[in-house]
């Protein structure tokens, strides 16, 4: 069994957004499925920190969420900026599982076990140079990390943590010190983040800091290419 990561999926087949129109983007869903099936099998698992779908709704999101069952391999899914169709855990879990979507898990203020490692993760915030900081939201997501890292500690004890984010929490000279501390009280070794695409990505953080090894795992960074987690 492997585990593997990436991000940014920005599935669009029930919505007019088209990501092609952007460089780097042709046919990325055809490249997505193609590398992903070149690579994942079915008993290995894949994370999708963020933005996976440009459904507005979980209704819309079923052609979306069909694509990714029929992929190979358990798909954990967590909240990115562009998730306009998330909703209570109640809703989307019940929505999936209606639907057949056995394959595809929700991570919200909970984790989920993979061999020696225990996935944990939130959607994060990031601070934009010239932008009010929001301290509520940044507060909340600090908080669901924390409740992430809690259910992992309580029910995977023996297990390193790894944390999966949308947002970097740093990105040049701004940092989520919010979300920094909480990595710092909990031992964190080992975060992957999403959020960055074109030329945003040459000054993603991949590699150290404060203890921490970051990595960037957006789907165009990635080139639509699962990236595999060594434990």
């Amino acid at each position: 069994m492997a585990l593997f990561v990436i991000g940014d999926t920005h599935l669009s087949l029930s919505t007019n957004k088209p990501m092609d129109i952007f460089g780097g983007w042709d046919n990325y869903m055809e490249r997505l499925g193609k590398n992903w099936r070149a690579l994942v099998r079915p008993e290995d698992t894949v994370v999708i920190p963020g933005d996976v779908s440009w459904a507005m709704s979980l209704e819309e999101c079923r052609q979306d969420f069909a694509f990714l069952q029929e992929l190979p391999g358990q798909k954990i899914l967590l909240k990115g900026n562009h998730d306009y169709w998330w909703n209570t855990k109640t809703k989307m879990d019940g929505f999936l599982e209606k639907n057949g979507f056995d394959s595809l898990h929700i991570l919200c203020n909970n984790s989920f076990a993979y061999e020696n490692a225990a996935i944990c993760g939130t959607r994060g915030w990031i601070f934009e140079q010239g932008e009010p900081q929001d301290q509520k939201i940044i507060a909340r997501e600090a908080g669901r990390l924390i409740l992430s890292l809690q259910d992992a500690e309580k029910r995977f004890p023996d297990k390193e943590k790894l944390v999966f984010l949308h947002y970097p929490p740093v990105f040049g000279e701004e940092k989520n010190e919010s979300i920094l501390q909480v990595l710092k009280d909990y031992g964190i070794r080992r975060c992957w983040y999403g959020h960055l695409h074109s030329a945003g990505c040459r000054y993603a953080l991949n590699g150290e800091y404060d203890g921490v090894e970051y990595r960037l795992v957006s789907s165009d960074f990635l080139k639509f290419t699962p990236q595999i987690i060594h434990l």
